[in-house]
């Protein structure tokens, strides 16, 4: 359950309420009067607290769950125990996100309101109204920082950035030659803006080449923690609206991201690829520079991205080839270890 030192709820709230803020439908006899006073799992929820179940694997818990509430598909409600008053979604764990954010609506990251005293502000940078600035902040010159945006302690906006309205950049966060729409979360110690890895090699000492793009990102995208994306060469990196980064991804100058996509951690994304439409990666894979993944595709854990990859396709394995191949090599290999009468594992 959230602790309290750290987690204050807001409400408590009606069943009513809670189903109109996630789109869910009260289920048969259930009391829309009723209080819910936060949000818990499934086996640690008691009469106050509402829970959810989206992955049948949990099923059991929520067969013995004490919570109040619970939000569930319809096709799992069979399953619930007496008393526990039920929540129907076809995306339960959707509705569970828009319920949590209900009581638990996003933190504000600078306590104090305005700009704090010890803050740098360089007079030319225009703060829109309601914005705070937090401890040891450096805003450059030029910078725009839309209303009600926060910059939390010992950040670094470098000269002519521009962000939206509503941000919310975490702690120790450094933001340079980059162009930021509204409603963007940054996590602590992500760096955005800095020079891509670009040189000519030389017997003769290295040449570096200047990095002269930037970075663009669209509205409604979090960037994870310690993540660095590089700006662009000559033309820009671009980050499109309703991405999610995970913590420690790298995006080398002039990679491009569509709308949606997900990137887990770890990832590391080489120079001039680019990603179509809610393409998701998983940890730790890796991209060669100067390809193109398609729209939707879906790529594996630890994977190597050597090629392009077409819209809708499933990669996984190093050197990445299609899911259904690289399962037949695994197995294909596992049958020939077991012939030359090697262990497994």
């Amino acid at each position: 359950m959230p602790d309290p030192r750290f987690f204050q709820p807001r409400g408590p709230f009606t069943l009513q309420a809670i189903a109109a803020a996630c789109g869910a439908e009260l289920g048969p006899g259930v009391d829309a009067a009723r209080v819910i006073h936060d949000v818990a799992p499934l086996d640690e929820a008691g009469p106050e607290h509402l829970s959810f179940l989206d992955n049948p694997r949990y099923v059991p818990q929520f067969t013995a769950t004490r919570a109040g509430a619970c939000i569930v598909h319809p096709k799992q409600a069979s399953a619930a125990p007496p008393g526990v008053a039920l929540l129907l979604s076809m995306a339960p764990y959707r509705a569970y996100g828009l319920a949590a954010r209900h009581f638990h609506p996003p933190a504000d990251v600078v306590q104090q309101a305005g700009t704090h005293p010890t803050a740098v502000v360089d007079p030319t940078a225009s703060l829109g109204a309601g914005c705070c600035i937090g401890p040891l902040v450096v805003v450059g010159a030029g910078v725009e920082i839309g209303a009600h945006s926060q910059i939390a302690a010992g950040c670094v906006i470098g000269a002519g950035v521009v962000l939206g309205a509503d941000c919310r950049v975490h702690p120790q966060v450094t933001i340079s030659h980059a162009l930021i729409g509204s409603q963007v979360t940054i996590f602590p110690g992500a760096r955005i803006g800095q020079d891509g890895f670009g040189f000519a090699p030389d017997p003769r000492g290295h040449v570096s080449i200047p990095q002269l793009g930037r970075v663009i990102i669209g509205d409604d995208v979090e960037i994870g923690a310690n993540a660095t994306i590089d700006r662009g060469a000559g033309s820009d990196t671009v980050i499109g609206s309703g991405c999610r980064l995970d913590n420690q991804v790298h995006l080398a100058h002039n990679v491009v991201l569509g709308r949606g996509c997900i990137l887990t951690g770890q990832i590391g994304v080489s120079g001039s690829t680019r990603f179509g439409d809610f393409v998701v990666v998983g940890g730790q894979a890796g991209f060669a520079g100067h390809l193109s993944v398609g729209t939707g595709a879906r790529i594996a854990a630890k994977s190597g991205i050597i090629g392009d990859v077409p819209a809708g396709g499933s990669y996984g394995g190093y050197p990445a080839v299609p899911v259904r191949d690289w399962h037949r090599q695994t197995v294909t290999l596992k049958q020939l270890s077991k012939k030359k009468g090697l262990p497994d594992g």
